[in-house]
């Protein structure tokens, strides 16, 4: 019976929600790891193939929404959960429209992590109760600001966008990213171009914007 309980990758940088997500799953379902940053997430999920991953979107490296939604293009019957402090509604419909299978936030109650997993492994989409339906599925329709904003960086850019915001210098954003200095510095000029930025700064405030790092 073990090998048809669902398989479930939890990425969250604070280790302590982590542990509790996997106390609250475990009898249930099989936790087969936990990773702490976006990039670990990538290749959990392709080494583990789990059923559902359930993700913060405010982590290092490579944040939670950009990270499942490549895991989700890379492996579509994979189900995504955001788990976020993060209430915008906005970021909310960005998340569903990139694919994933449940929003929830961190001051649900417990039970509706359990709910918000067994809906996604049914097909479903699981809201949290304090962000109306009616207003995510409004704003899944709409063309936000959010989703112009994200159409004008490549997801490449987004990356180099992050691990500078973050504050690494380029030859780590190289080394990461396994490209050359000159790469990141020409990628860095199209991103201040793009996006009307006169210092790194201004790169900092964008970055915090639009959600692809906290503040």
């Amino acid at each position: 019976m073990s090998s048809l309980r669902a398989r479930i990758l939890i990425a969250d940088d604070h280790t302590l929600v982590a542990q509790l997500c996997q106390r609250l799953l475990e009898s249930e379902f099989t936790i087969v790891g936990t990773v702490n940053n976006g990039r670990a997430l990538l290749r959990a999920a392709a080494e583990l193939k789990p059923d559902v991953i359930i993700a913060d979107i405010a982590m290092p490296a490579l944040n939670g929404l950009d990270a499942g939604g490549k895991a989700k293009k890379l492996y579509p019957a994979i189900k995504v959960i955001y788990l976020t402090v993060n209430t915008d509604p906005e970021l909310a419909a960005e998340a569903l429209r990139r694919g994933a299978s449940g929003y929830l936030l961190k001051t649900c109650a417990s039970s509706e992590l359990v709910v918000a997993v067994r809906e996604a492994l049914r097909g479903g989409v699981h809201i949290s109760k304090t962000l109306p339906k009616e207003i995510i599925n409004c704003l899944r329709n709409q063309n936000t600001e959010m989703v112009d904003e994200d159409a004008r960086l490549t997801a490449r850019q987004r990356e180099v966008l992050q691990l500078l915001a973050e504050g690494k210098v380029m030859k780590e954003v190289a080394d990461i990213l396994k490209m050359t200095t000159r790469t990141v510095a020409f990628h860095k000029y199209r991103i201040m171009q793009i996006v009307g930025a006169n210092s790194s700064a201004d790169l900092v405030r964008y970055a915090v914007r639009n959600n692809i790092i906290a503040a």
